[in-house]
């Protein structure tokens, strides 16, 4: 039974680590190859001299110590900041020092020693902080020695002529392994999910600057228009020549303008709210809300941006509706940038749907990308431009896969750069 936990073990940790690339993975798979090879010897089972064991438990050891740092949480060393703090911690380290002892003279096993007295000094001087992964496997041993000490277990084990407890060892490790790593992972997943949801709000920051000018460009004509309808108005007023329909009419003018200008601040206001609102909502409306923060770009640039819908325009998909405007925004503003010495410059949006999908296709008549970066693109700080961050494509693939359960891809078409979205339609 220990020979196939471990081995299941091995198993676990080596897939494990292809999947994360976390190093603790690979050097427990390590140890724990080691640690098969010694109990094989140790048990019988192979004929071997005993240097050879002695060779299998050094390795064991390095990989455990290996294991047991880069799984370390906190602080090695506390910082002490008066005399009653020194006396403090070199308590617990006495308690540290003392059960690792036992550890030892109970088990007789070094690597899983080791592990458990680095992990345990993780946690005593680490006492404030939350670390559930090795709080489970160091309570697991600490609570088992104990309760062999009490009871004087390991005497009566060996005189029964039980299996050997450094057998026993071996089966209690990779189970309280198993548990202490479910926890480490749920640990790695959500930061990772924090990594990214700083990730995307840096991107939209990245881009602050930009949007500011748009707005202001965006409010000059508005308010140049309010300003002129205040003056007739006004010309009106003092020649007394303001009738109740001219009046009317200016102030239907105005209201208008005023639409824009608090429809305007509103997109921008929906497009950085950090919401994670999860809901129905049309493709077309996060279309428009990038549309309203690029106009003035567009206009600038005198990018002719064509909107088509091959399917219902109200088509809806379910997920975070600001997420899939920065994919949006992301893409355009790539083409925005690769369109700036284009004659005629133009961008094409076309939206399709099946029965369960949604197909966007956005493309450009812009260069040509490179058949090598195209695989690059996605990548985390990988970028074509000078002044580019990496982030924005990376996040886009993140959010299209994780947020939409959908695809993105990119490739040249004839003399176009496609990006191609597909999302899962909202069931409504």
């Amino acid at each position: 039974m220990t020979f196939g936990i471990v081995l299941m073990t091995i198993v676990y940790t080596f897939i494990r680590y292809v999947y994360s690339k976390e190093i603790f993975y690979i050097s427990y798979c390590f140890m724990q190859i080691f640690s098969l090879l010694y109990i094989v010897q140790y048990s019988g089972f192979w004929d071997i001299s005993l240097p050879f064991r002695d060779l299998f438990l050094i390795f064991a050891s390095l990989s455990a110590f290996v294991f047991a740092i880069n799984f370390f949480q906190g602080k090695f060393v506390p910082i002490m900041k008066n005399y009653k703090e020194l006396v403090f911690n070199t308590l617990l380290l006495n308690i540290v020092i003392l059960s690792s002892f036992y550890h030892y003279m109970l088990f007789e096993y070094l690597p899983y020693t080791i592990i458990y007295g680095i992990l345990f000094t993780s946690i005593i001087f680490n006492l404030k902080s939350s670390f559930k992964p090795t709080l489970v496997y160091v309570l697991g041993w600490s609570i088992l020695c104990l309760l062999l000490f009490i009871f004087d277990f390991k005497s009566y084990y060996e005189q029964k002529g039980f299996m050997d407890l450094v057998l026993l060892a071996f089966a209690i490790e990779a189970i309280l392994f198993t548990v202490s790593v479910s926890y480490k992972y749920d640990t790695l997943k959500q930061e990772k999910k924090e990594f990214e949801n700083m990730l995307f709000q840096q991107s939209k920051l990245a881009k602050s600057g930009e949007m500011i000018a748009n707005i202001t460009h965006q409010f000059r004509q508005p308010l140049n228009n309010l300003s002129y309808i205040l003056i007739n108005l006004k010309k009106r007023f003092l020649k007394e020549e303001l009738d109740k329909e001219y009046f009317e009419k200016k102030i239907s003018q105005a209201n208008n303008q005023i639409e824009f200008l608090s429809k305007t601040i509103n997109d921008f206001k929906e497009f950085y709210s950090p919401s994670k609102k999860r809901e129905i909502f049309s493709v077309k409306e996060a279309i428009l809300n990038v549309q309203t923060i690029l106009q003035a770009d567009f206009k600038k640039y005198n990018i002719s941006l064509d909107v088509s819908y091959k399917t219902d325009e109200n088509i809806k998909v379910f997920g975070i509706k600001n997420e899939l405007s920065q994919v949006f925004l992301a893409i355009l503003s790539n083409s925005k940038d690769a369109l700036k010495n284009v004659e005629e410059p133009k961008i094409e949006i076309e939206v399709n749907s099946s029965s369960a999908e949604v197909t966007i296709l956005i493309s450009n008549n812009g260069p040509k990308i490179e058949e090598n970066n195209l695989s690059k693109l996605f990548k985390p700080y990988f970028s074509t431009k000078e002044e580019g961050t990496g982030l924005g494509l990376f996040l886009c693939k993140q959010i299209i896969e994780e947020s939409f359960n959908g695809k993105i891809e990119v490739f040249n078409n004839k003399k176009r750069v496609v990006f191609s979205l597909l999302i899962e339609k909202a069931v409504i």
